[in-house]
């Protein structure tokens, strides 16, 4: 923030409209934190933009007072690369769901993961198609039930963190919606990110799935069934930190040891691992607690600034579209 500009609040970012989600939607919990954090770190509404694709989620950026495009169905990555190249000075967020990001729109998702585009891209997964009635989504566990699967759903789902790393993100991070502290912290880090941030954020569809990560959200489990992950810290959860994660090299898997008793061998996390950052990934209850927090981060040259390295004049026009189509080298189809 420059020494002039004037510093702003939660209240300067939320918008006059009606927010019109479920009652009791984790959306709601998402928005405040997020208008909170766009405070905290000195965001301005008119150098930010929100960009979404359809679903739920995907109202958000009528919700925030900054720039935003509600795009089509998937596509939100794609039109936010474009934006990013064309004003690379602009903070722009993704806000998509885990079916508008994760099927119809994985492959945008993918590659704009594995360029590493400058972009914030925010993934609520409830495990559901919330906006069109509940229908089972590619994160959906086997055996939901729902008007498309009545029967119960035999797919085996996507784990959106492990896809993220599969393509090459270079920030991988976790939150839960109600959780306002670790949520914000993690929003915070992903701003601050040059590259391509993915955040999965649990979020509790109250219609059409609601408690589904009960399991480990619920206070009475959520110590035991939650991992929060700093870089350089021991990985150790429960009432006083009493468990913690280890290594087993006979298994080659993370097993959870007492911590007092095995200090020596709880791992401490190293956000810049990819190993690690999959074997966290991987972990779910009852076996294991659910890692939540920044998982990976290991920076690299963004793709907007290679591409201006590359094309100093960037996307400056040259030519007028009916010069373009007028040149030689066009085809005429008769």
């Amino acid at each position: 923030m420059s020494a002039t500009a004037t510093a702003l609040t939660a209240k300067d970012f939320a918008t006059p409209q009606e927010v019109r989600w479920c009652p009791g939607c984790g959306d709601y919990a998402i928005l405040k934190t997020m208008t909170r954090v766009l405070a905290e770190v000195g965001a301005r509404p008119e150098k930010t933009v929100f960009v979404s694709g359809i679903g739920c989620s995907s109202r958000f950026p009528y919700y925030v007072e900054t720039y935003g495009f509600h795009t089509i169905h998937g596509r939100a990555p794609a039109v936010a690369t474009g934006l990013k190249l064309a004003q690379p000075d602009l903070d722009v967020w993704v806000v998509t769901g885990d079916g508008d990001g994760l099927s119809i729109g994985g492959n945008h998702l993918l590659h704009a993961l594995r360029r590493n585009v400058g972009l914030k891209i925010l993934l609520f997964n409830n495990e559901v198609y919330g906006l069109t009635k509940g229908q089972y989504s590619p994160t959906s566990r086997p055996g939901t039930r729902s008007p498309s699967t009545p029967g119960g759903s035999f797919d085996a789902p996507v784990a959106p963190g492990l896809f993220a790393l599969g393509a090459g993100a270079r920030f991988i991070a976790r939150g839960v919606d109600v959780d306002k502290t670790g949520l914000g912290s993690v929003l915070a880090a992903a701003h601050a990110f040059e590259g391509a941030a993915f955040v999965e954020i649990f979020q509790n569809c109250i219609v059409y799935n609601d408690d589904v990560f009960s399991a480990f959200t619920s206070k009475e489990r959520a110590a035991d069934a939650q991992i929060h992950v700093r870089h350089g810290e021991p990985l150790v959860f429960g009432e006083g930190g009493r468990k913690g994660l280890a290594f087993d090299v006979k298994t080659m898997r993370l097993a959870i040891v007492d911590a007092e008793q095995r200090r020596g061998d709880v791992l401490n996390h190293d956000e810049t691992n990819a190993t690690l950052a999959q074997l966290l990934l991987a972990m779910a209850p009852p076996e294991f607690p659910v890692a939540l927090g920044v998982v990976y981060r290991n920076p690299a040259e963004s793709f907007e600034k290679q591409f201006y390295a590359r094309y100093p004049n960037g996307l400056e026009r040259t030519a007028s579209v009916a010069d373009v189509l007028r040149r030689t080298s066009t085809w005429r189809v008769k």
